[in-house]
């Protein structure tokens, strides 16, 4: 496999990544880089450890994971998004305000691995076709980290014009995300 190849596989696996980020960056009121960095750093860092991860494991369990790894990235997505669009259309105080300026990393914990589920069978892949598995997780980490710290500056420029209904899309956006993954996980995209 050559490096055009690996770069396309990295944005293709960085494009559920970006579309969260965008959506994390909905919820800014103001752009803050320092949490952008973080939303980056672990979805970068999930990308990249996934593919290891399935390397590791290798064909024996290939048929385990591709049998689930859609229903699990299906329920997560699924699950955050139905939260953002509940907390979008409760009440507004200063308190709800205040914490919705701090990250939850749980929540992005959860979206790092619902994202990355997909590049642990590139893993199990790379392990079959003799890739060097260091340089194309680099790559791939890479990759996801720039356009993930892109897309919370594109999310908090379209979040600050229009924000609960901003809030709301973003809700939608990672459930269809999560039923995308699992559509296509089951043939009928």
């Amino acid at each position: 496999m050559g490096l055009f190849e690996l770069i396309l596989i990295a944005i293709g696996l960085s494009m559920d990544a970006f579309a969260v980020s965008i959506c994390k960056g909905l919820n800014m009121r103001r752009m803050n880089y320092r949490q952008a960095g973080i939303i980056a750093l672990f979805f970068g860092v999930f990308q990249a450890l996934m593919p290891v991860i399935g390397w590791f494991l290798g064909k024996q369990f290939e048929s385990y994971i591709t049998s689930i790894d859609h229903w699990i990235a299906f329920v997560l997505l699924g699950f955050i998004g139905i939260n953002m669009i509940h907390e979008a259309m409760g009440d507004d105080d200063d308190a709800s305000e205040d914490m919705q300026e701090l990250l939850d990393i749980k929540e992005l914990f959860m979206l790092a691995i619902a994202t990355s589920i997909d590049a642990l069978a590139v893993g199990i892949t790379f392990a079959f076709l003799q890739v060097k598995i260091i340089p194309a997780v680099c790559l791939i980490g890479c990759t996801t980290f720039g356009l993930s710290f892109a897309g919370v500056g594109i999310g908090h420029q379209f979040g600050r014009r229009y924000e609960k209904k901003a809030e709301i899309a973003g809700g939608v956006i990672l459930i269809f995300i999560g039923l995308k993954i699992l559509l296509e996980h089951l043939g009928i995209l």
